[in-house]
């Protein structure tokens, strides 16, 4: 059976991954090689620094291409950042041949009527994502091609980035010979991993939380509604840490990952505050899970604040879902479900025949979530009303080149 090589890079505040794998032709994905490097020259999901960037991207292209034994051509690079923007904007053609036939050059057209939305000079539309067709007036249409009508209409899901801030991160991965075949806003392919069809169909909100940015997207009706970046991620909940206990980040980050736990103090069982030693600190679990906590409530409101509707529990009755490496804080599930009183649930990707056992792990849904979405969009014989941008993809480039 034929096989196709895919790659994806997923390039965050902390670490960057690096999947190399393939595809066969029922688009079924095999993992060939991960690569992992700490992060530098980023901030916030933006490059700071060009140089360190490109190193770190190389450094995590390597270590891949030496586990899968071949070379990186090309891979599918996620995007994030507070630059992104989203609107929801609608189209509408007349389909004037005898015949009344809708044609996939139709859904061209009509969507190319949908993106013609006011975008700043400094934005650039990344992608137009079709929500929904109506044809005469019946809504509700997934795919119009082959229907007859006088009229289609579409509604839109469309995403802006600053030009210069992608640019930046697409000339970090061109400057070491990996051309681009996609650019992918991470809380989408996010939710390729750990999204559920009957979830996104009934209502659900994504919250990806990475080092210092959480991602949000949130699905309605089978289609993406809302997308949104928050500047506040782990790393504020590390840098609380330093600071309430007068340690040094590197170790506050550590503390946070081994004993971290937001769950709520029950009663007052002397286990329940047992020192940590840490070298030669000494620290109450109980102040560590306080300061957590506080930061943890906080971002949770902050993500319920971004909801598109007052009436959160209407609206996403399938509730939360958190993902990336902030989620593997214990008791965060709990906890947030406390505060939104909706079904809360940590996403973890699924499991991909392979060297892929490490990848089992919320930390990863995006870099996960970039190789599904490609082996689901793979090439133009992919019809624009089933995936949505793939078409618009070539375009989005040569604007960032």
């Amino acid at each position: 059976m034929k096989r196709t090589r895919i790659s994806a890079i997923d390039v965050g505040t902390t670490k960057v991954c690096t999947i190399m794998g393939d595809i066969d032709e029922k688009n079924n994905v095999r993992i060939m090689g991960v690569g992992l490097a700490p992060s530098q020259g980023l901030s916030k999901g933006m490059v700071v620094n060009i140089n360190e960037a490109r190193d770190s991207i190389r450094e995590a292209v390597h270590k891949a291409e030496r586990t899968a034994g071949y070379k990186m051509e090309s891979a599918c690079v996620g995007v994030t950042g507070r630059h992104i923007s989203s609107v929801n904007n609608k189209g509408a053609v007349a389909i004037s041949r005898t015949d009344r036939l809708v044609r996939p050059e139709d859904l061209k057209r009509v969507l190319e009527v949908a993106r013609s939305v006011e975008v700043p000079n400094d934005q650039k539309v990344l992608h137009v994502i079709p929500r929904v067709y109506t044809v005469d007036g019946q809504d509700g249409v997934k795919d119009p091609v082959g229907m007859h009508g006088f009229r289609l209409d579409v509604e839109t899901h469309i995403i802006t980035a600053a030009a210069t801030s992608v640019q930046n991160l697409t000339k970090c991965i061109r400057g070491i010979g990996i051309e681009i075949d996609d650019l992918i806003l991470e809380p989408l392919a996010a939710a390729e991993a750990v999204l559920e069809p009957e979830e996104r169909l009934d209502g659900v909100m994504l919250a990806d939380i990475g080092g210092s940015t959480t991602d949000i997207a949130v699905f309605k009706d089978n289609s993406v509604c809302f997308t949104s970046i928050l500047p506040i991620g782990g790393y504020q909940i590390s840098r609380d840490i330093s600071i309430g206990l007068g340690l040094s980040f590197e170790a506050a980050e550590e503390l946070k990952k081994r004993f971290g736990n937001v769950a709520p103090w029950h009663g007052e069982e002397p286990e329940a505050d047992k020192p940590i030693t840490y070298g030669q600190h000494s620290i109450s679990s109980r102040d560590l899970s306080e300061i957590i906590r506080a930061r943890v409530e906080e971002l949770v409101r902050l993500i319920l604040i971004e909801s598109p509707e007052k009436d959160f529990a209407h609206f996403i009755p399938s509730g939360l879902v958190l993902t990336g490496g902030g989620a593997n804080l214990a008791g965060l599930a709990e906890l947030s479900h406390d505060i939104t009183r909706v079904p809360v649930r940590i996403g973890i990707p699924p499991s991909i025949p392979g060297v892929s056992d490490a990848l089992c792990d919320p930390a990863y849904a995006t870099s996960v979530g970039l190789m599904l979405w490609r082996s689901r969009n793979k090439g133009a014989q992919m019809p624009q009303s089933k995936g949505g941008f793939r078409g618009l993809v070539s375009p989005v480039l040569r604007l960032f080149r």
